[in-house]
């Protein structure tokens, strides 16, 4: 599956358009991975424990979307995008979308 932030693929032709699709996750955090962030924010520096946790929060997102595009029949996704938001204090939400297509 080709995924691009553009509106097209560079010596690729759109051969159809298939429409919208989207993945997304809803990941809340883990008391073990909240401590242990609490205490690094008093010395400062990443917070890898929740780097991880939404690095693999958006890989979920972007394979079901990808897994959406695939029922659909596209081989492509133009224009991705991803966005995230709170959907309570200790939860976020991962949204991945873009247009499926069918290159050439």
């Amino acid at each position: 599956m080709i995924i691009v932030t553009t509106d097209g693929v560079a010596n690729k032709e759109i051969k159809e358009v298939i429409g919208y699709v989207r993945g997304s996750t809803v990941q809340s955090k883990h008391v073990g991975k909240d401590i242990l962030a609490s205490l690094r924010t008093i010395v400062g520096g990443e917070i890898t424990e929740y780097t991880e946790m939404m690095t693999e929060a958006r890989q979920r997102a972007i394979a079901r979307m990808v897994k959406d595009a695939e029922g659909k029949g596209a081989n492509a996704i133009v224009a991705f995008r991803l966005q995230s938001s709170a959907v309570m204090a200790s939860a976020s939400e991962i949204i991945a979308y873009g247009t499926a297509v069918v290159l050439d």
